[in-house]
């Protein structure tokens, strides 16, 4: 650990089973060095057009010692499909990418997706590194080995999990991401809060706090929940809270509202429905506005029952059930299975 403008402030230890990797947390990271273990292997660098046109000089004087190939996609969620998988995975083998080579995903949640699907698959798997450069793959995308692309019927419904070698977060990325962006990924962080960390909450309510220490917190709670439940048979389904309600209203708008928006709308809903079936204290609702407010996200408005259909889709149904995260308090979520009956009730 160094110093604020050395390496990197926190470095943060994540062990699946026996699997271990290291998150660097920090602001102007030293690339060069922190990536210099892996100086003899060939990197191939995914990124979108939008970061390769801001950071294409940055990477290009940090990696100069290195070889490397940048894969650029589209700067869309639109990337993250069969095509662009096909493409990307195409690119890869006509360069020979062997499995001595590393895959790095450099950008957002849907770079980190995208790439990482693909590590997890060509050659049966290549090592990936991840460097998240938006606030929402800083905070939650880029850790647990979640990766996927989304199909017609829905949202990351074809994917893998695919653990990274290393997580280098530096916050010095955050300084060309657009405010709208900034918004977009404090959804993950206040959802972090209200499923474990109550901290967190009151620092998200503050006028100016610490951005590195808000990141920290939300990493520390999605790191010790994958490392209980790395392939979501429990716990971690509680980081879905929002996410059901959320990934439809996505795919009804075809994927034109931002994740973290429809996540803040889909917590709203689940707030609702936690209400409506006595498991939820009514006054977390009021809290959950109040901070919505403060942060800039939005309230859910609308017609209920046109997602109600799309999430019939979702991944964690089971028996013409689906199970929800519910919150009774801060701090406390609960797995509800819901009928569809019961979701048309919330709706009327």
């Amino acid at each position: 650990m160094q110093g604020r403008r050395g390496i990197y402030i926190k470095q943060i230890k994540v062990q699946i089973k026996d699997f271990k990797y290291d998150i660097l947390l920090g602001e102007n990271i030293n690339l060069k060095e922190v990536l210099n273990p892996f100086i003899s292997r060939r990197l191939f660098i995914i990124t979108d057009k939008n970061l390769y046109h801001y950071y294409e000089s940055y990477l290009n004087n940090h990696l100069n010692d290195f070889n490397f190939i940048f894969v650029v996609v589209e700067p869309s969620e639109h990337s993250k499909s069969f095509e662009s998988y096909e493409s990307v995975i195409n690119t890869l083998l006509q360069h020979h990418i062997s499995r001595n080579d590393l895959i790095v995903a450099f950008g957002g949640g849907v770079v980190g997706d995208l790439a990482g699907f693909v590590s997890a698959t060509i050659l049966r798997g290549v090592d990936l590194i991840q460097i998240p450069t938006s606030l929402l793959a800083m905070v939650d995308s880029s850790i647990g080995g979640k990766t996927g692309i989304d199909t017609t019927y829905g949202k990351n419904l074809v994917g893998a999990f695919k653990q990274p070698i290393l997580v280098v977060t530096d916050t010095h990325f955050l300084k060309t991401l657009p405010k709208v962006e900034f918004i977009n990924g404090l959804a993950e962080v206040l959802k972090a809060g209200l499923i474990r960390d109550k901290a967190l909450l009151e620092l998200l309510k503050q006028d100016h706090y610490d951005v590195v220490e808000m990141i920290y917190k939300a990493i520390m709670v999605k790191k010790e929940i994958v490392e209980l439940d790395p392939f979501e048979s429990h716990e971690r389904m509680f980081l879905n809270f929002g996410h059901t309600f959320g990934h439809s209203i996505e795919q009804a708008h075809h994927y034109e509202i931002k994740h973290g928006f429809c996540v803040a709308m889909g917590m709203d809903l689940a707030l609702q429905l936690g209400i409506h079936l006595k498991e939820t204290n009514p006054n977390l609702l009021t809290e959950y506005y109040q901070l919505l407010d403060k942060i800039g996200l939005p309230r859910f408005e609308g017609n209920k029952t046109n997602y109600i259909e799309q999430i019939k889709y979702d991944k964690k149904q089971k028996n013409g059930k689906i199970y929800f995260v519910l919150l009774k308090e801060v701090g406390q979520p609960i797995i509800c299975p819901i009928s569809e009956e019961s979701l048309y009730d919330l709706s009327n």
